[in-house]
C-alpha cells in the first residue's frame, strides 16, 4: 500500500473531519512544538498495536517530510488502512500558517546536544593533545568509536547519558 502526500491545508480539512493526526518525530521533539491535537507515535517504537484510531483515516507527519517518506511502507503497514503523509510536514504546516503549539523551556533535541557533546569532546581533545599532551589525543578516538558504534547499533551512549541531565527534565514529562 502507498501513501499519498498531502497539503498541510487538505491535512488541516482532513483533521477537522475527524481524522487522526499521527506525529512520528522523537518525544523530545514532540515536546518542544506540536501541531494541537496530534498524537505522538515516534517512528522508533511505532507498531501497528500503538495506532488505536479506530476506522479514523490517518495523517502522519514528522518535521521537514524526509522521515515519513523514507518509512512511508512501514507507515502504511502500521496504519492498516486509509492513511496520508503531510508534505513537508510540521515545517510546511508552520511555513502554511496553520498553528501549532510551542513549549517554552524544553531543551534542543537530544541528537543536537550529542552532536555538540561528541563535537566539544573531539575539539578539546585535539586541543590539549596539541597544547599538553599527545595522549589526550585518544578523547577525541574515543568520541569517534562511540559514534561509529552508535551508527552501527542504534544504542547511543551519549544520548542516554544526555537523556538523564537535569535540563532534559521536561523531556521525562512527555
Amino acid at each position: 500500500m502507498s501513501l499519498r502526500h498531502i497539503t498541510p491545508h487538505d491535512a488541516h480539512r482532513m483533521i477537522s473531519d475527524g481524522a487522526a493526526l499521527i506525529d512520528i518525530r522523537e518525544a523530545d521533539e514532540f515536546a518542544r512544538e506540536r501541531i494541537p491535537c496530534a498524537t505522538n507515535a515516534p517512528l522508533s517504537r511505532l507498531e501497528s498495536a500503538t495506532l488505536q484510531t479506530g476506522d479514523a483515516v490517518i495523517v502522519f507527519h514528522c518535521r521537514s517530510g524526509a522521515r515519513t517518506k523514507a518509512n512511508a511502507e512501514r507507515l502504511a503497514k502500521a496504519a492498516g488502512g486509509n492513511a496520508y503523509l503531510v508534505e513537508g510536514g510540521i515545517d510546511a504546516w508552520r511555513r502554511a500558517g496553520l498553528p501549532t503549539e510551542k513549549k517554552a523551556g524544553v531543551p534542543i533535541e537530544l541528537m543536537r546536544q550529542v552532536m555538540i557533546a561528541a563535537g566539544l569532546m573531539v575539539l578539546l581533545g585535539v586541543v590539549l593533545g596539541v597544547a599538553l599532551d599527545a595522549r589526550f589525543y585518544a578523547l577525541s578516538g574515543i568520541v569517534g568509536a562511540g559514534l561509529v558504534f552508535s551508527g552501527v547499533t542504534g544504542m547511543c551512549g551519549m544520548a542516554t547519558l544526555l537523556r538523564r541531565m537535569p535540563w532534559n527534565a521536561a523531556l521525562k514529562a512527555v
